[in-house]
């Protein structure tokens, strides 16, 4: 008979890519992980870890007993909520997590809707990066996470992982209120190709879009200033020192004196964001009413997309 936990640490090998970072995930030594995988091994008569420079890789064997161990875990997922008599009404702790700007416009409302709606149920909000939320989503730290489609960021066949499309976050031209296209109703990007930007660090997801979208249309874009948070691209801006490309569900301040005008053309980037949740777990009553009402938000986030509130950080 097979150890599941040496499964799960198997699996935490395979998210984070060596033994180290697995075990201290897990809360072992990497010495007891280490351990724990060869008698897995033993116990199979294969080898699941080899040399790989000064650290090591997954076998074939490996990978192939990984596919088993994903299915295993999705059994597991179904099987803990019908044991728990969960029945219909969400009720109990839902753990949920995002990156900034799904926190204020997604996170916080849905919890907020689900706590009044269902008194039964204590929803949990914590704000973290994509990464994070993955890691804590695999590790059984959270429940549900709302993650953009990203380089890094798991495939949809991704057997661990049950992600729904939620909406595509559309980028629009922001320039100071001064500025000679701010009285245009819409723009195509190459009429930009002469000016200054305000981008997203080298790095980020949103700083892709933004060369990948410019270059599209056949020019670099000069970016003579940089920063993280949305409220201080806007505020760069409205001060005449660049346009920029910001997320319309992103957060600007009513009080910047800035225009935001709609992307014509061909060429407009988005960020497509994604409920994710471990797969099987879609029939806890509390994890398919985050879902439901996540959807619900998402038909009118774009359209109060220009509300006050606070700053938020690219993802």
């Amino acid at each position: 008979m097979i150890d599941l936990r040496r499964l799960r640490i198997l699996r935490a090998v395979a998210h984070y890519g060596t033994v180290t970072a697995a075990a201290n995930a897990l809360h072992f030594t990497p010495s007891a992980a280490s351990q724990q995988i060869r008698q897995l091994g033993r116990e199979l008569d294969v080898t699941l870890l080899e040399p790989d420079g000064r650290g090591v890789r997954l076998t074939p064997a490996a990978r192939t007993l990984l596919d088993h161990a994903d299915a295993i875990h999705t059994r597991w997922e179904q099987a803990e909520a019908e044991m728990r008599g969960l029945g219909t009404e969400p009720s109990g702790l839902l753990r949920v997590a995002a990156f900034p700007m799904a926190v204020s416009r997604l996170l916080a409302p849905m919890a907020a809707a689900l706590t009044a709606e269902h008194p039964r149920l204590d929803v949990r909000v914590l704000e973290a990066e994509p990464g994070e939320c993955l890691d804590l989503l695999f590790r059984g730290g959270i429940d549900v996470t709302v993650i953009e489609a990203a380089p890094g960021a798991p495939p949809v066949t991704d057997a661990r992982f049950d992600q729904v499309p939620l909406l595509d976050d559309v980028f629009d031209l922001v320039v100071s209120d001064r500025h000679r296209l701010a009285q245009r109703t819409s723009v195509a990007l190459a009429e930009t190709a002469a000016e200054s930007w305000v981008l997203p660090p080298s790095g980020t997801t949103c700083h892709s879009h933004t060369m990948t979208v410019c270059a599209a249309v056949g020019f670099t874009p000069d970016g003579s200033h940089q920063a993280l948070a949305w409220g201080s691209v806007a505020s760069l801006v409205a001060h005449g020192l660049g346009v920029a490309l910001i997320p319309r569900m992103a957060d600007i301040s009513p009080d910047l004196p800035v225009t935001r005008i709609p992307l014509e053309g061909p060429y407009v980037p988005a960020r497509k964001l994604l409920t994710c949740i471990r797969e099987g777990s879609r029939q806890n009553p509390a994890v398919a009413a985050a879902r439901t009402e996540l959807q619900r938000l998402a038909a009118t986030a774009t359209a109060t997309a220009t509300a006050p509130a606070a700053v938020a950080a690219i993802a």
